[in-house]
């Protein structure tokens, strides 16, 4: 007799409601979505329907694996720990606390363990070694956001469901389902802006599946996205389109903007970006005349040279066209885990390079180190400080995912110790000296923490495991309390003893805060009052009781508790965004800070690249529907078909090289050289070929059996790691340039070279 359970799908950003299927022995048997959800409303996507498929993949990790003679074996959990604690205690204790790294990948941000346990851990250790997927992705718009706001987490997103007017940039959510933007049916919803009577503008270099919804498609040059914003905003100020309305009181340093960019016209940006000045000109006066309007741009503006001014620059135009804030613009979500807002004014600020790498000297942002740099902190001996001799990586498979992966697989293996935190053995994991696996996502609970704090709705919701934990697993938040304990010494301490940790100092900080509800109360009878079957779960009440719509352990009767969440198992609806300011706002001003320093001392970069024009081709990533970087590979029901590791290549540029679609060429960057297959199309522009990331699953040592058997190749091992995003530390992927070698054929048929 089967059941059925809900489960928060934890496979993209867009946190779908999903209903379970569950049979007699526990399996998941199919996956379809909640109608019922506040917030889906039934809507899955192909990741979300192949949730059984991936939640009994058979190559997941059931028991710890421990290295032994050079082979890793499995071995039970105390003989897991037990090795963590004696590999990691002596590096700290010989070498110091910034010996030891700690990597995490993407899905750590889709796991209530992932958002809990990893603070924990770093503060713990000790360690400034703190590298993560950010640097590969969205880093450059958290800097922004920290600069321009205080806060690198209060990061507005486009209010969707009112908007009359939308510019897309970089952006391929029909994809993607949305990112830094949390959207469920994100398609659904641009449908309906179009049906409204709305305007979607994709800027793109190739002709996505967003690009094709639009009304408008641009097929900008890789890498100038900031150059166009910057167009953008020298005619707003041109032509007197400025409006900040109620925005003006909480702004500063609109004058201080207009003269910064007084150079970057249309005229003088349109070769760079070869769209013409009359299209710069007619986006920046639809934007301005839309009666409400939202700027959005994502992982293609942020992987590129000027990744952060581009940042900077969409939030510029939200603010000049008085949008920031505003229903139907760019708002600032209000999520029910976050702390409760304090009175508005002043702040600390948010500071960039208060440390830096011990090689290339890049300067921390966000706590972080580029991932990009991860091997030469570890291969490269120097004066200054000690390598990296130690990893901890969580969820993470940096090998496939960062730049120059061979020159890293070669480092991981002159470690003194790794563990990992993984489902699979992967390109990373496989170096481990001790892995340890989480169960499947339907025998965990789930809250999206991060995810929240971007949607477009507010909202709250919780699941608990939908399937009780098979024998021999252990509670992925258990494996990481178990993990700090064995890295801070404390090994064989009760693993509860974590959570209690963080609700004592969580409460007695709270007492103490005269802006808090609970001010001057006793902690131990706050404590009490925590409901929740576990140190996790209490953890959630703790913050769902702290947070803007909670009760504030009694101040609010009617607020927002664990038990009055689970008395509502699709989910709470808080309402649409509303406008916030001036309360999100951390600058030392109080004030937005529309020209910050380290902005300003960038602009000069942006400046010359007026005149820079990539010669021969150049490399964009792409995303698929049916896969999440490197993460999904190995289920059949979501790879074959278009989710392939191809060569997009425009017609005409395959002519002039002689490549033929479904042919292998070779595609060589500054890393290094592939071999794929073509796929000859015009969705990409002229001058530019496309990869997707994530692929290249042919390394020996794995146990991803499917994904093994079309592996693809990995594009990131065309570059070398050096292309940095200055502010941010991010990686440069796109916009890069590479050679395309095609085999030319004799009258017999026989390749010879040909080179672009």
């Amino acid at each position: 007799m089967s059941r059925t359970a809900l489960r928060i799908c934890p496979l993209c950003e867009a946190t779908c409601g999903l209903t379970l299927t569950i049979d007699d022995g526990g399996r998941v048997t199919r996956a379809r979505g909640d109608r019922d959800d506040v917030f889906s409303k039934g809507f899955i996507c192909p990741k979300g329907a192949a949730f059984p498929a991936l939640d009994s993949d058979p190559d997941r990790l059931r028991a710890p694996l421990v290295r032994a003679d050079g082979v890793l074996r499995e071995a039970t959990w105390e003989e897991a720990f037990d090795a963590v604690a004696a590999g990691l205690r002596p590096v700290v204790d010989r070498y110091g606390p910034h010996a030891v790294g700690l990597v995490l990948g993407n899905p750590n941000v889709h796991t209530m363990a992932g958002a809990l346990y990893p603070p924990v851990l770093l503060a713990g250790l000790g360690t400034r070694s703190l590298f993560t997927a950010s640097t590969l992705d969205q880093m450059p718009k958290h800097v922004s956001s920290g600069l321009l706001f205080g806060d690198a987490n209060a990061i507005p997103v486009p209010d969707l469901d009112r908007t009359d007017h939308l510019l897309l940039i970089g952006a391929n959510p029909l994809e993607s389902n949305g990112s830094l933007c949390t959207a469920p049916d994100f398609p659904g919803r641009l449908k309906a802006l179009r049906a409204r009577g709305g305007t979607l503008t994709v800027v793109d270099p190739r002709r996505t599946r967003t690009a094709r919804l639009a009304d408008r498609h641009l097929a900008v040059r890789p890498g100038t996205d900031a150059l166009l914003l910057a167009a953008m905003v020298t005619v707003l100020f041109e032509e007197d389109l400025t409006d900040l309305g109620g925005l003006a009181p909480h702004v500063q340093g609109v004058d201080d903007v207009a003269r910064a960019l007084r150079d970057f016209t249309p005229e003088a940006v349109a070769p760079a970006c070869d769209v013409d000045a009359d299209t710069v000109r007619a986006l920046a006066r639809e934007l301005a005349a839309a009666p409400t309007a939202a700027v959005y741009a994502r992982i293609g503006s942020c992987t590129v040279p000027h990744g952060t001014l581009a940042s900077w620059l969409v939030d510029v135009l939200n603010t000049l066209t008085g949008n920031l804030d505003r229903p139907g613009g760019a708002l600032f979500p209000q999520a029910a885990t976050d702390r409760t807002p304090r009175p508005s004014g002043p702040g600390r600020g948010f500071a960039l390079g208060r440390w830096h790498s011990r090689v290339s000297r890049h300067p921390e942002a966000k706590g972080e180190l580029p991932l990009s740099a991860l091997a030469e902190e570890i291969d490269t001996p120097t004066d200054e400080g000690t390598p990296v001799r130690a990893l901890i990586a969580v969820a993470a498979n940096p090998v496939l995912s960062a730049p120059d992966g061979d020159r890293l697989d070669k480092a991981l293996d002159s470690l003194d110790f790794m563990v990992a935190v993984d489902p699979y053995l992967n390109e990373t994991s496989r170096h481990a000296d001790v892995v340890l696996p989480p169960p499947p996502p339907a025998q965990s609970p789930h809250h999206d923490f991060a995810f929240n704090t971007l949607a477009v709705r507010n909202q709250v919701r919780y699941t608990r495991p939908a399937v009780p934990l098979e024998p021999g697993r252990m509670a992925e938040t258990e494996i990481m309390a178990r993990l700090i304990l064995a890295a801070t010494g404390m090994h064989g301490t009760d693993p509860a003893a974590v959570d209690a940790m963080v609700v004592e100092q969580t409460l007695g900080k709270a007492v103490r805060d005269p802006h808090s509800p609970v001010h001057g109360r006793e902690p131990k009878e706050l404590a009490a009052q925590l409901g929740g079957e576990n140190g996790p779960e209490r953890r959630l009440d703790l913050m769902l009781r702290l947070g803007p719509y909670g009760d504030g352990f009694g101040a609010r009767p009617d607020g927002l508790t664990l038990d009055r969440l689970l008395d509502h198992p699709h989910g709470i609806d808080l309402g649409p965004l509303s406008p916030r300011l001036p309360q999100p706002l951390k600058t030392v001003s109080g004030k937005v800070e529309l020209l910050p320093r380290p902005i300003a001392d960038d602009l000069p970069r942006l400046h010359a690249a007026l005149t820079e024009r990539p010669a021969g081709l150049v490399l964009v990533g792409r995303r698929h529907l049916r896969s999440n970087n490197s993460w999904m590979h190995n289920v059949p029901a979501l790879t074959g078909g278009t989710n392939r590791c191809t060569l997009h290549i425009h017609p005409e540029d395959a002519e002039r090289l002689g490549v033929l679609d479904g042919e292998p060429v070779r595609v060589k960057g500054a890393g290094g050289e592939v071999t794929t297959p073509a796929e000859v199309t015009p969705e990409v522009r002229r001058g530019v070929v496309s990869l997707p990331h994530g692929w290249g699953h042919d390394r020996p040592g794995t146990r991803l059996r499917h994904a093994a058997t079309d592996p693809g190749v990995n594009v990131n091992q065309l570059l070398d790691g050096s292309l940095l995003d200055p502010l941010s530390g991010n990686a440069v992927l796109n916009g890069v340039p590479v050679e395309v070698t095609a085999p030319a054929r004799t009258e017999a048929g026989a390749p010879q070279p040909a080179t672009a």
